[in-house]
């Protein structure tokens, strides 16, 4: 089933920031974070045991566990297991370093087997106290997590997680598969595959006004030609596009920070948020068809449906293009 037939809306909300992202974020700042998402409406969650170690699909859990099963739809992602013992050693999150450091201590067993990927599903229904799932992204199996060795976890992957997925699709266990992941070439490979067909993709912090030539070039062309959809994750960026200092889960670099600068100055110049900049270039594309942005403030749930909703002049798009901010092969509102 294609994702624009899922989803409830183009915006949802990622509760990466709930495994206690960056820093340690109080119980009750979550519940009130998550209390707010659902009052302003949003229908449509994603998250990962990844996040703190499960910790986020337990938070999330604590509302969604109180809703009607058809009032939302639901996504979380295979390929660690958490298990109840506590990790010994350092954990290795690939580029992402110490992302979630403050989450819980539990032992992550990466593993994108058949086995594994069913443990994972368990998992993740008790975590977060529902009885079925929706869409389910295979995560992770990607050169930042993995360096030279990632073309054998895609291997892993589409021998077990792919074909399990499928399986439980075609069965109507869930509504729909992807892959999750922050890098464009997991997916090229499997959108290049005869069989398993994915039905979309969850494509993180590489389809931001920051960061989106490279998938401009094949990806979505070969999306678009399948008709397979994208949900655009890390919309901000990590947090650089809205007022914060991460780009790419690290200390934004210089030539980051100047680029923000300068569509910030053109952002100011047009009366426009960055927000509703970066929230609406991401979802010009045919092949967008929703945005996940995290939060842990009650308060920014109402600036990114308010940066949804705000109106832009068509000048700022004919702006934008004409700074050479943004790659010409990009669509933006409004046809610009």
């Amino acid at each position: 089933m294609k994702l624009d037939q899922i989803l409830p809306g183009r915006i949802g909300y990622g509760s990466a920031p709930l495994g206690n992202m960056f820093r340690s974020v109080p119980d009750d700042e979550a519940t009130a974070t998550l209390n707010a998402a659902w009052d302003h409406g949003i229908r449509f969650y994603d998250t990962a045991p990844l996040y703190g170690a499960g910790l986020s699909e337990i938070r999330l859990g604590g509302l969604l566990s109180l809703k009607p099963r058809d009032s939302f739809v639901l996504s979380t992602k295979v390929g660690r297991v958490i298990l109840d013992e506590v990790e010994s050693g350092s954990r290795d999150l690939g580029e992402k370093g110490n992302l979630f450091e403050h989450g819980r201590p539990n032992t992550i067993v990466h593993e994108w087997t058949a086995e594994a990927t069913e443990r994972s599903i368990e998992g993740s229904l008790e975590r977060l106290g529902v009885d079925r799932l929706d869409i389910l992204w295979v995560h992770d199996i990607a050169q930042d997590f993995h360096g030279d060795v990632w073309l054998q976890k895609f291997e892993e992957a589409r021998t077990g997680a792919f074909r399990v997925l499928s399986r439980l699709r075609d069965e109507g266990v869930i509504r729909a598969w992807g892959l999750g992941v922050n890098r464009t070439e997991p997916i090229e490979l499997t959108l290049a595959l005869d069989e398993p067909r994915p039905d979309g993709f969850l494509l993180a912090g590489r389809y931001t006004l920051l960061d989106h030539e490279h998938a401009l070039q094949r990806l979505l062309p070969m999306a678009e030609e399948q008709g397979v959809g994208m949900v655009v994750g890390g919309p901000y960026s990590s947090g650089v596009l809205a007022g914060g200092t991460h780009f790419e889960y690290q200390d934004a670099p210089p030539e980051i920070v100047e680029k923000v600068r300068r569509l910030k100055q053109l952002t100011d110049e047009y009366g426009v948020s960055i927000k509703a900049a970066a929230l609406q270039f991401s979802l010009a594309h045919p092949v967008s068809t929703a945005v996940v942005a995290g939060a842990t403030k009650p308060s920014r749930i109402a600036e990114d449906l308010a940066a949804l909703d705000e109106e832009i002049p068509a000048g700022f798009w004919t702006a934008l293009r004409a700074s050479g901010l943004v790659s010409p092969l990009a669509p933006l509102p409004g046809g610009a």
